[in-house]
């Protein structure tokens, strides 16, 4: 955590803060709201978090916030009907920053926002965490009084994209990792080993590789599947391992039926609550998004832990790659340059070092200091 735990006088004054996304299941903005939040909380501020809810509100309240279940994320015209009440909330609470982090809460966000007195109205605040279509829709992320990027990708984006943007309401506050939480070098519990074996018998002896992430089409699930298969056709014994949940069902159940119908040795685990685990004991973790990662979280634990990662070098992956581990990165879309990569780590094993280029205790600072003086300037 970026600050220490709130055990004496406030440096500055108490804030209140509320956080707007569509849900809290899993994903790399719902961690980044938990860590804002529980930052928020053990600096003494009031830390509120609006969403429908999910599996990850029990932890956000017992780090000491504030869950609203409001279901702003639903896309549809009916979800505007939240203007009003939340118009409400926000001066009834005494909000002094609104900070919102996806599209339909902030449509919502921001229609409740204009219409209050500029004077005592919240600061605005939004974060950009994706590369979304250029449009009035994703336009509304634009909108804040200052824009957090969470890349230099993201950043280069928005400017080309919305020209009317002023750069210098665009703010670079990457996403973080924790060394404490992710320490080079991890191995699980002793328990944790022993169910894990007992779970995946078919990983004995063999070269695991583990692809972490949403089931979408343009993470690049078929790349894997096409790695996987020509390791194996070099008498590689390899094991894939599919992470993660999400997207059409569809999709997914298509991925399994046709990875069963070429045999390949690839297992479809879902959400995993222990995905730093899984990654530990992974040979490789691998990146293959076709369409350029915003920024690349699981990249950046796999490579905290010390674990090798190949990752196609463009967007928010290879400005990771660039600066923590260079060797892991091969050219967008190219296969061959990847399976001949994985051959050769097979062959020489190489481990990244220890790389401390995003750490998670500079993220929450820079958010909480720009917190603070948006409300500073607001009460000046």
């Amino acid at each position: 955590m970026g600050r220490p735990p709130f055990d004496g006088p406030m440096l500055s004054p108490r804030l209140t803060v509320l956080q707007m996304l569509p849900a809290l299941e899993s994903g790399g903005v719902e961690r980044g709201t938990l860590e804002v939040a529980a930052a928020l909380a053990s600096a003494g501020h009031r830390s509120l978090v609006m969403s429908r809810g999910g599996r990850l509100v029990e932890r956000l309240e017992a780090e000491g916030s504030e869950h609203l279940p409001w279901p702003v994320g639903e896309k549809s015209p009916l979800t505007l009907r939240l203007v009003p009440r939340l118009r409400h909330l926000l001066a009834e609470r005494a909000v002094d920053v609104l900070h919102i982090r996806s599209r339909m809460p902030g449509w919502v966000g921001w229609l409740a926002w204009r219409r209050m007195d500029p004077h005592t109205r919240p600061r605005l605040v939004t974060t950009v965490h994706g590369l979304y279509s250029p449009g009035l829709y994703s336009a509304v992320m634009t909108r804040g009084e200052a824009v957090i990027a969470v890349s230099e990708t993201v950043r280069r984006y928005l400017l080309e994209h919305y020209p009317r943007l002023p750069s210098d309401r665009v703010r670079v506050i990457h996403r973080g990792v924790a060394a404490e939480t992710f320490p080079h070098g991890h191995r699980p519990s002793p328990e944790w080993l022993t169910r894990w074996r007992a779970e995946r018998r078919d990983l004995d002896g063999k070269w695991v590789l583990t692809f972490p992430g949403r089931l979408t089409r343009l993470k690049g699930h078929a790349d894997f599947l096409a790695i996987v298969e020509r390791l194996a056709e070099r008498a590689i014994p390899v094991h894939g391992l599919v992470v993660g949940d999400g997207g059409r069902k569809g999709y997914a159940a298509s991925l399994a039926a046709e990875a069963a119908r070429r045999r390949l040795p690839i297992s479809f685990l879902g959400h995993r609550s222990d995905l730093r685990e899984v990654m530990a004991v992974s040979d490789v973790v691998l990146s293959l998004s076709r369409r350029p990662e915003s920024f690349g979280r699981t990249v950046l634990e796999a490579l905290s832990l010390g674990v090798p990662v190949l990752g196609y070098d463009h967007g928010g992956v290879g400005e990771i790659l660039a600066r923590a581990w260079p060797h892991g990165a091969v050219p967008l879309g190219d296969v061959e340059a990847a399976v001949d990569w994985l051959v050769a780590q097979h062959a020489r094993p190489e481990r990244p070092p220890a790389c401390d280029a995003f750490p998670l205790s500079r993220m929450l600072d820079s958010t909480l200091g720009l917190y603070e003086t948006l409300a500073a300037e607001r009460r000046a």
